[in-house]
């Protein structure tokens, strides 16, 4: 079932065998001499086969950044490592080897046919990031808990799947569990499976698949909510307002405070607290709204600005582009004059002109360049004084709700209440 050690020395995957792997798959003939007299750059390298030489460890393939294709099947590596930069890859081939954990394949977000064929796997995991994985081959491993084919649900393009040879294959329910939880699979070992075994297996796991069908939607409603909740406060910490919608400050503060829990605990503090609370949790949802309203104004500054920069550009470019056009316009017929000439005195006097034409226009270059230059300039002070004047306005009205928080406490005109030395300034302004 797995590939053994023979009796070769294991192999490393150094610079000498990839540029004699890359050398002999490359172009040949009069191509070939020519790629090999220039050198073969490994980053321009889009297909590369390794198989068949004994390579115990994958090393040294950080510069295939462009890589597609990769074939290490058929040698005695035990691990998967070493692919990070591999992210353009596509097709990987790792069968016939000696590997027990799938890992090492975070990166390959866009593999799509994965061959981990007669290894020594155990349990399909950590394939998570292969979003667009269609193919994917699993024969003659060590599989034996059925709870392995629930992982693939998440996989939506997975079409093709290979698990013959497992300890699971043996299973009496083995073909209609997977046709019934991997309902989108076209084949399974090597076999188309037909419409009626669809029916069948759906038919058959009909009540288990409902209900897990239910726990992935709340499961999934789960998890778009916190991916909401995390966007919401994203929002609002590029507001400098995160918290503040509602009591988590005071509650953060009065936390840490064990001197106002004890009062806490004294006749009618307690009421006093929550009405304090109160006022406290709506100066803060002010500052919040007031923090949401002044990001949309600066969001509208930046875009302007961002605008602004992109018109001036294009502007430039416009012009020098019609000045370019103008020059050529000129000194096509010349050119030609130039190439037709046989007398050198004409021909002197006329590059003469075009060397001065280009002069001129080189110096029209550079003083379009040079507007550029200060008109972006200009835009950028004006944006950063706007910007400036902005977060100065945001923090002075900010800063001014601050003291009415010290015309809130019921504790008999006190500025504080006992025990609370809160230092509500730099607590709540701190980002600001």
């Amino acid at each position: 079932m797995n590939r053994l050690y023979n009796s070769m020395e294991p192999r490393v995957m150094d610079d000498d065998m990839l540029k004699l792997a890359v050398g002999d798959q490359g172009p040949q003939e009069e191509a070939g001499q020519l790629a090999k007299q220039e050198g073969i750059l490994f980053k321009d390298v889009l297909s590369l086969q390794l198989d068949f030489r004994n390579i115990l460890r994958i090393d040294n393939l950080w510069q295939f950044e462009n890589l597609r294709k990769l074939q290490l099947n058929n040698n005695i590596i035990e691990k998967i490592e070493g692919l990070e930069n591999l992210t353009h890859l596509v097709w990987l081939d790792l069968s016939f080897n000696n590997i027990e954990t799938i890992e090492g394949l975070d990166t390959l977000v866009n593999l799509e046919d994965l061959s981990l064929f007669n290894n020594r796997i155990s349990k399909i995991d950590s394939l998570d990031t292969l979003v667009k994985l269609q193919v994917l081959s699993l024969g003659n491993n060590r599989i034996d808990n059925m709870m392995n084919i629930i992982y693939l649900r998440r996989f939506k393009c997975l079409r093709t799947l290979s698990l013959s040879g497992n300890p699971i294959s043996e299973a009496e329910d083995y073909k209609m569990f997977i046709c019934a939880y991997l309902a989108d699979l076209v084949y399974l070992d090597f076999r188309r499976i037909d419409d009626h075994t669809k029916e069948l297996a759906e038919a058959k796991h009909q009540y288990s698949i409902d209900e897990l069908k239910h726990r992935e939607n709340l499961m999934q409603a789960r998890l778009e909510e916190e991916q909401a909740q995390r966007e919401e406060l994203e929002k609002h910490k590029t507001a400098f307002v995160e918290h503040l919608n509602g009591s988590f400050l005071f509650d953060s503060m009065y936390a840490e405070d064990s001197e106002g829990n004890k009062l806490s605990y004294l006749p009618g503090v307690s009421e006093l607290l929550e009405t304090y609370k109160d006022k406290f949790v709506i100066i803060c949802v002010n500052i919040f709204e007031y923090g949401l309203k002044q990001q949309e104004k600066r969001k509208t500054e930046l875009d302007t600005f961002s605008e602004c920069v992109h018109e001036a550009i294009q502007e430039n470019q416009e012009q020098g582009k019609r000045k370019i056009a103008r020059f050529e316009e000129k000194h096509l017929s010349s050119l030609s004059a130039i190439r037709e000439e046989s007398e050198l005195p004409n021909i002197e006097k006329m590059i003469l002109e075009c060397s001065a034409d280009i002069s001129e226009l080189f110096d029209a270059l550079m003083m379009l360049e040079m507007q550029l230059v200060e008109q972006l300039e200009e835009t950028i002070n004006m944006f950063e004084r706007n910007i400036v004047d902005m977060v100065g306005l945001f923090i002075e009205n900010v800063q001014s709700l601050y003291p009415f928080c010290n015309d809130l406490p019921p504790w008999g005109g006190a500025t504080e209440p006992p025990g609370l030395s809160w230092p509500l300034d730099k607590r709540m302004f701190h980002r600001v």
